[in-house]
């Protein structure tokens, strides 16, 4: 049996990742995946536990890989990374350079084959209301839902390399997959599928009380392809509000481990059987 750890949205929070490293190193699981959202929600410095962390990649996140690296010795886990909607792209380079040091895969936009599997990584989102825009890009249409800022506004740590009024979630999940075997394939999407019970976020200004803002492209792509296994986070009170942190579209099994609450939310699953999967908060 293949043990596959899920987490995401840890926004730099060093107790979190501190669990995290204790679980590796106790349970060895073979894969961990990653869903964006892992570093600070400021850019700048942090402060936790009386500690000043200057520069969060280069003074906490690669030497604490390095240190699990170094106990776990040949146990080490495929570990596969995606960055999200509050993480800045001038952080890239360093998410690039522990990949070198074989730390992980850096999956931007792309993919990697490993055994039977190939392991996709995707993490722009649609628009959001917030100003860091970095990873977003529009939907299915170049139109933005009502309170949101278009891709153009807000502002980016680096400059894009796309067209921002034009750019696509939808085009681009076509042209990395195209015509691929989607039987055994793996995705790591930051934002959830649109109207699932994976995206569900609080809105004070619907009946309900609850608001849809996933993404209808990647929606569309689980339904009419059917991946294996996708792979979510962004939305943390999703799980809370809709009572579910997984949901299965077809022979797709997907699983959402954000969450906003205290202690870190771990998803354990089979790789050949993720549908008997287990969701645990560990509180430090």
């Amino acid at each position: 049996m293949t043990t596959c750890y899920f987490v995401s949205d840890l926004h730099g929070k060093l107790s979190s990742y501190e669990i995290l490293f204790r679980e590796m190193i106790r349970n060895k699981p073979s894969f961990v995946f990653f869903g964006g959202d892992l570093l600070p929600h400021v850019h700048r410095s942090v402060h936790e536990k009386g500690e000043n962390i200057p520069d969060f990649m280069h003074d906490f996140l690669i030497p604490g890989f390095k240190k699990v690296r170094d106990q776990m010795g040949c146990n080490y886990p495929e570990v596969f990374v995606i960055m999200g909607n509050d993480d800045h792209s001038i952080e890239e380079p360093k998410f690039v350079e522990a990949a070198g040091k074989e730390l992980w895969t850096y999956l931007n936009t792309s993919s990697f084959k490993f055994g039977p599997y190939t392991i996709y990584g995707y993490p722009f989102v649609p628009p959001t209301p917030f100003m860091l825009k970095d990873w977003e890009k529009y939907d299915v249409s170049l139109t933005v839902r009502e309170g949101c800022l278009p891709p153009e506004a807000g502002y980016r740590s680096v400059k894009a390399t796309y067209d921002t009024a034009k750019a696509t979630i939808a085009e681009d999940i076509e042209k990395l997959t195209a015509n691929a075997d989607m039987s055994k394939a793996v995705f790591l999407f930051h934002s959830p599928p649109y109207e699932s019970l994976l995206d569900q976020a609080e809105n004070s200004k619907s009946a309900a009380g609850l608001l849809h803002v996933g993404s209808a492209a990647i929606q569309n792509f689980i339904r009419e392809r059917q991946p294996y296994i996708t792979l979510h986070g962004h939305i943390h009170e999703s799980a809370r509000l809709s009572g579910q942190w997984q949901q299965q579209f077809g022979r797709t099994q997907a699983f959402n481990a954000a969450h906003d609450g205290p202690g870190l939310s771990i998803i354990q699953f089979q790789i050949d059987n993720p549908s008997d999967a287990e969701r645990t908060i560990l509180i430090d």
